[in-house]
């Protein structure tokens, strides 16, 4: 059985987003739930602590232009600890 690889007609037109990820470290409770959802992978846990310490994440490093604004981070931060932004090349 041989099988077919699937490409859309209009790839040479298409945009892939790409984000920018901004931490608020101070209200970070360390839930790590960004970390485990994103789907890039851009997060991981930081070795320093805020003020209430928890380890808040950080982008991992080689991985800066890796987000593709999803905005799932933002979507489930419990305490608003986390934004993206769109980065260049990005479709409005």
């Amino acid at each position: 059985m041989k099988v077919y690889d699937r490409t859309p007609l209009n790839l040479d037109r298409m945009v892939i987003p790409h984000g920018r990820v901004y931490l608020i470290p101070e209200r970070c409770k360390g839930c790590n739930i960004c970390i485990r959802f994103c789907p890039m992978q851009v997060l991981q846990e930081s070795k320093g602590q805020n003020a209430k310490g928890y380890h808040y994440p950080e982008i991992v490093e080689g991985k800066e232009d890796a987000c593709v604004h999803c905005q799932f981070c933002m979507i489930v931060c419990p305490e608003f600890a986390i934004y993206t932004d769109a980065g260049e090349g990005s479709t409005p």
